[in-house]
Parts: C-alpha cells; sequence; structure tokens
C-alpha cells in the first residue's frame, strides 16, 4: 500500500512586501522629523551667537563712548570681533532735559548697515 501524506503549509518567517513600504514610510516621517528639529536647533544656535557677539561690540563701543568725549553727531565704524567684521553706529539722541543725553549704538554684519542686528541705548552726562 501507499501511504499518502499531506504536507503541512509552515507559515511564511519573512516580511510582506506590504510591511516593508509601511515601516518605510513609518521610518521616512520619523526621520524628517529629526532632521526638521536638527535644522531649527542649528538656525537657532547661529542667531543666539550672532546676538551675543554683536552684544559685546555694543559693549565695547558703550566703554570708549563713556571713556572719551561727548559724541555730537553720528558716528560709523567697524571692528573686527570673533573672525566677523562687524559695522557700528552712534547716533545722539536729543533727550527732553540738558543734564543727560541719549545715544543709541546699533551692530550689523552688512556695511550698509540695513538690517541691524541688535540696538542699545545708554545715557551720558555731556
Amino acid at each position: 500500500m501507499i501511504k499518502q501524506t499531506k504536507q503541512i503549509r509552515q507559515p511564511s518567517r519573512g516580511m510582506t512586501l506590504l510591511e516593508v513600504l509601511i515601516a518605510l514610510a513609518i521610518f521616512a516621517t520619523a526621520a524628517i522629523s529629526v532632521i526638521r528639529a536638527v535644522t531649527q536647533h542649528i538656525n537657532t544656535l547661529t542667531y543666539l551667537e550672532e546676538k551675543t557677539f554683536a552684544s559685546m561690540v555694543v559693549d565695547n563701543q558703550l566703554a570708549l563712548l563713556h571713556l572719551g568725549k561727548s559724541l555730537s553727531s553720528t558716528k560709523k565704524g567697524k571692528e573686527e570681533f570673533a573672525g566677523k567684521t562687524w559695522y557700528w553706529t552712534a547716533k545722539p539722541v536729543k533727550t527732553g532735559m540738558d543734564l543727560i543725553k541719549a545715544v543709541d549704538v546699533s551692530v550689523s554684519t552688512d556695511s550698509q548697515r540695513k538690517n541691524s542686528i541688535l540696538t542699545v541705548r545708554t545715557y551720558v552726562k555731556p
């Protein structure tokens, strides 16, 4: 007699194409989110670094202003700091009292001084 054997089908052990595509879509979404977060972090660091260095340039100019004579007209200049050229403008501002004078010091990285990174106002004795 011939014995007939039934073959039992074993479940497949690999992933189907649909499962692979879904996993790839999930990974791509997560990767895009990580890239966006890193890019935003780098942009924020660059902004903060520029703002900090501009603040130091303003502090230098204010110290020179307090040490020197009174400013009667707008004064412009440039300063090398932290490997960059910074363009500053010191502009006197009229106040309501003659006993005190205001001075605005602005700093930018472009020579046209169109986009000021930081502007600080200080008060000095005339």
